[in-house]
């Protein structure tokens, strides 16, 4: 089903994609800190997909591995909602947010506790043909 086909569009793959041709994934309370995931995501963003994945897959970061299962997702959803090959795919947006974050308490010294806050990441990624990338990259230049 192309874009044009699309009758209705979510409010999220309107405020990632827009009327662009394209899929996005996304893995939601994820229990990864948020800046740890995002040294990982920042790697990939804009790369090639063939490129990000085997980059993902020996990077030593643990966030690595669910970045990478959040790519494959986004990549199957490209080839199965919008047949776009994808070998022609790049990585477009890129983005961890923060979830809610789990507060426990570690027993201390002298009766006291400390809280420990146990973080939660959403990861989200969007993945788009090549060519489409470029002309907004040369769209954004042309308006600055």
């Amino acid at each position: 089903m192309s874009v044009t086909e699309r009758r209705r569009t979510s409010a999220r793959r309107e405020s990632l994609l827009g009327d662009q041709p394209g899929a996005f994934a996304t893995a939601r309370y994820v229990r990864i800190a948020p800046m740890k995931a995002r040294r990982v995501v920042d790697m990939v963003r804009g790369l090639p997909v063939d490129e990000a994945l085997a980059l993902l897959q020996f990077a030593p970061q643990a966030a690595s591995e669910t970045v990478y299962k959040v790519l494959e997702s986004a990549v199957a959803n490209a080839e199965g909602t919008e047949s776009l090959n994808a070998g022609e795919l790049v990585v477009s947006v890129a983005r961890v947010d923060e979830g809610p974050t789990m507060k426990r308490w570690r027993p201390r010294a002298q009766g006291r506790a400390t809280r420990i806050n146990k973080r939660t990441s959403h990861i989200t990624l969007a993945v788009q043909p090549a060519d489409v990338v470029a002309a907004q990259r040369t769209q954004k230049k042309g308006r600055a």
